[in-house]
Protein backbone atom coordinates (compact mmCIF):
# COMPACT_ATOMS: atom_id res chain seq x y z
CA UNK A 1 0.00 0.00 0.00
CA UNK A 2 1.46 3.35 -0.97
CA UNK A 3 1.18 6.33 1.35
CA UNK A 4 -1.01 8.09 -1.20
CA UNK A 5 -3.73 5.46 -0.88
CA UNK A 6 -4.03 5.06 2.90
CA UNK A 7 -7.64 5.23 4.08
CA UNK A 8 -8.79 6.23 7.56
CA UNK A 9 -9.44 2.59 8.50
CA UNK A 10 -5.99 1.53 7.31
CA UNK A 11 -4.43 4.51 9.10
CA UNK A 12 -6.18 3.51 12.33
CA UNK A 13 -4.67 -0.01 12.06
CA UNK A 14 -1.18 1.26 11.17
CA UNK A 15 -1.21 3.78 14.03
CA UNK A 16 -2.29 1.10 16.50
CA UNK A 17 0.51 -1.21 15.36
CA UNK A 18 3.25 1.44 15.46
CA UNK A 19 2.11 3.56 18.46
CA UNK A 20 0.62 1.11 20.93
CA UNK A 21 0.26 3.69 23.71
CA UNK A 22 -1.78 6.08 21.56
CA UNK A 23 -5.53 6.51 21.37
CA UNK A 24 -7.31 6.93 18.05
CA UNK A 25 -10.82 8.38 17.79
CA UNK A 26 -13.04 9.25 14.85
CA UNK A 27 -13.98 7.60 11.59
CA UNK A 28 -12.99 9.79 8.64
CA UNK A 29 -11.09 12.50 10.50
CA UNK A 30 -8.90 10.87 13.14
CA UNK A 31 -7.88 12.35 16.47
CA UNK A 32 -4.72 10.69 17.74
CA UNK A 33 -3.33 11.26 21.22
CA UNK A 34 0.34 10.37 21.68
CA UNK A 35 2.85 10.72 24.49
CA UNK A 36 5.28 13.64 24.30
CA UNK A 37 8.17 11.34 23.38
CA UNK A 38 6.12 10.05 20.41
CA UNK A 39 5.25 13.58 19.15
CA UNK A 40 8.06 13.87 16.58
CA UNK A 41 8.14 10.16 15.61
CA UNK A 42 4.37 10.28 14.99
CA UNK A 43 4.72 13.36 12.76
CA UNK A 44 7.39 11.55 10.73
CA UNK A 45 5.18 8.45 10.52
CA UNK A 46 2.15 10.52 9.48
CA UNK A 47 4.08 12.14 6.66
CA UNK A 48 6.07 9.17 5.38
CA UNK A 49 3.70 6.25 6.00
CA UNK A 50 0.24 7.81 5.99
CA UNK A 51 0.98 10.36 3.27
CA UNK A 52 -0.01 13.37 5.38
CA UNK A 53 2.20 15.87 3.59
CA UNK A 54 0.02 18.94 4.22
CA UNK A 55 0.67 20.62 7.57
CA UNK A 56 -2.46 22.57 8.49
CA UNK A 57 -1.89 24.10 11.94
CA UNK A 58 -0.33 23.84 15.37
CA UNK A 59 -1.52 25.33 18.63
CA UNK A 60 -1.85 24.50 22.32
CA UNK A 61 -4.34 24.28 25.17
CA UNK A 62 -3.69 25.19 28.78
CA UNK A 63 -5.46 22.71 31.06
CA UNK A 64 -4.27 24.56 34.19
CA UNK A 65 -3.13 22.05 36.82
CA UNK A 66 -3.00 19.24 34.26
CA UNK A 67 -0.51 21.12 32.08
CA UNK A 68 -0.21 22.13 28.47
CA UNK A 69 -1.35 20.15 25.46
CA UNK A 70 0.11 20.63 21.98
CA UNK A 71 -2.23 20.08 19.01
CA UNK A 72 -1.39 19.81 15.30
CA UNK A 73 -3.38 18.89 12.20
CA UNK A 74 -1.94 17.16 9.15
CA UNK A 75 -3.70 15.93 6.03
CA UNK A 76 -3.33 13.49 3.16
CA UNK A 77 -5.04 15.52 0.45
CA UNK A 78 -5.03 12.56 -1.99
CA UNK A 79 -7.26 10.39 0.23
CA UNK A 80 -8.93 13.13 2.33
CA UNK A 81 -7.36 11.65 5.47
CA UNK A 82 -7.24 14.27 8.24
CA UNK A 83 -5.34 13.66 11.46
CA UNK A 84 -5.52 15.86 14.53
CA UNK A 85 -2.61 14.82 16.76
CA UNK A 86 -2.48 15.85 20.42
CA UNK A 87 0.06 15.40 23.18
CA UNK A 88 -0.38 16.37 26.83
CA UNK A 89 2.97 17.64 28.11
CA UNK A 90 2.09 17.29 31.79
CA UNK A 91 1.98 19.61 34.76
CA UNK A 92 4.88 22.07 34.80
CA UNK A 93 6.36 20.80 31.50
CA UNK A 94 6.93 23.46 28.86
CA UNK A 95 9.13 21.65 26.33
CA UNK A 96 8.19 19.65 23.26
CA UNK A 97 10.04 18.39 20.20
CA UNK A 98 9.86 20.69 17.18
CA UNK A 99 8.05 19.45 14.07
CA UNK A 100 10.03 21.80 11.82
CA UNK A 101 12.46 19.02 10.77
CA UNK A 102 9.44 17.13 9.36
CA UNK A 103 7.09 19.98 8.37
CA UNK A 104 8.69 23.31 7.49
CA UNK A 105 5.26 24.90 7.81
CA UNK A 106 5.41 24.35 11.58
CA UNK A 107 8.08 27.05 11.93
CA UNK A 108 6.02 30.18 12.51
CA UNK A 109 3.22 28.30 14.28
CA UNK A 110 5.68 26.93 16.84
CA UNK A 111 7.06 30.44 17.30
CA UNK A 112 3.52 31.73 17.92
CA UNK A 113 2.86 28.87 20.36
CA UNK A 114 6.08 29.76 22.19
CA UNK A 115 5.10 33.43 22.24
CA UNK A 116 1.57 32.84 23.55
CA UNK A 117 1.99 29.71 25.74
CA UNK A 118 5.72 29.58 26.53
CA UNK A 119 6.27 26.14 25.01
CA UNK A 120 9.92 25.67 24.07
CA UNK A 121 10.14 23.55 20.92
CA UNK A 122 13.42 21.64 21.14
CA UNK A 123 15.23 21.55 17.81
CA UNK A 124 13.45 24.61 16.41
CA UNK A 125 15.85 26.57 14.16
CA UNK A 126 14.87 30.07 15.37
CA UNK A 127 12.62 29.97 18.43
CA UNK A 128 11.86 33.57 19.38
CA UNK A 129 8.82 35.75 19.77
CA UNK A 130 6.84 36.39 16.61
CA UNK A 131 3.79 38.43 17.72
CA UNK A 132 4.92 40.30 20.82
CA UNK A 133 7.95 42.47 21.37
CA UNK A 134 11.11 40.71 22.52
CA UNK A 135 10.99 42.19 26.02
CA UNK A 136 7.34 41.23 26.67
CA UNK A 137 6.86 39.68 30.12
CA UNK A 138 5.01 36.35 30.21
CA UNK A 139 2.86 34.38 27.80
CA UNK A 140 -0.67 35.82 27.43
CA UNK A 141 -2.61 32.63 26.61
CA UNK A 142 -1.56 30.83 29.78
CA UNK A 143 -4.38 30.71 32.28
CA UNK A 144 -1.90 31.82 34.94
CA UNK A 145 -1.16 35.03 33.01
CA UNK A 146 -2.49 38.08 34.77
CA UNK A 147 -3.94 40.92 32.75
CA UNK A 148 -2.43 43.15 35.42
CA UNK A 149 1.07 42.00 34.45
CA UNK A 150 3.07 45.11 33.59
CA UNK A 151 4.40 45.13 30.09
CA UNK A 152 6.78 47.45 28.35
CA UNK A 153 5.25 50.15 26.15
CA UNK A 154 5.40 49.73 22.41
CA UNK A 155 8.34 51.39 20.79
Amino acid sequence: MSSGTVTADQARTLIGERFSGSTVEGTTALTVTVTPDAWLPFATFAKETLGCRFFSFLSANDWKDEGLEVVAKVDNTDTNLAILVKSRLGAGVTTCASLVPVYRGANWMERECYDMFGIRFEGHPDLRRILLQDDWVGHPLLKSYSVDTPYPPYR
